[in-house]
């Protein structure tokens, strides 16, 4: 009998995210409310890992981390690849947060994935790999009810479905 299984991750698209980032940044330059204030965004490293929002306050932060916001929702991405725990900076009148963004499921994340998934769906097999969860099942449409219910569950990381086999 033929095995199908697929992986769970926690991922973001690069380019989704390169083309938010270019949005965003041609807003604030459009926008009126911002003209004459240090409100920016870049790229946190060379690697493009998340994000430096400048400000000149706390509401100017939120106010361009909801424009980033809209720009994903826009682009049908996931709010939750944005990490924003990290405290805000001050120096200089310009106040300053560092988004990164969330990649790869620990094993913590990955122990909770699999223990909802042996609950609800005993006859699906989960094996935990490195940064992915491995879901493996004699039937097709076993693995799409996993997939209906790990998109129902309200988890804080994004998840993403690849590898389908």
């Amino acid at each position: 009998m033929a095995s199908f299984s697929f992986d769970v991750v926690s991922d973001y698209d690069k380019a989704e995210m390169n083309n938010v980032f270019d949005q965003v940044a041609r807003e604030l330059g459009n926008r009126y409310d911002f003209k004459g204030t240090p409100a920016a965004i870049e790229w946190l490293n060379a690697d493009k890992t998340g994000f430096k929002i400048t400000g000149n306050g706390d509401w100017q932060i939120d106010a361009i981390l909801d424009i980033v916001r809209k720009k994903l929702a826009a682009r049908s991405q996931s709010q939750k690849v944005l990490d924003v725990s990290l405290e805000l900076s001050e120096s200089n009148l310009k106040t300053t947060k560092i988004v990164p963004f969330v990649h790869g499921l620990d094993q913590e994340k990955a122990k909770k994935i699999t223990k909802l998934i042996a609950s609800e769906q005993p006859k699906v097999k989960t094996q935990i790999q490195g940064d992915a969860v491995r879901v493996t099942s004699n039937v097709k449409d076993n693995l799409q009810a996993v997939m209906q219910l790990l998109k129902s569950q309200d988890f804080d990381f994004p998840l993403s479905f690849t590898n389908y086999r």
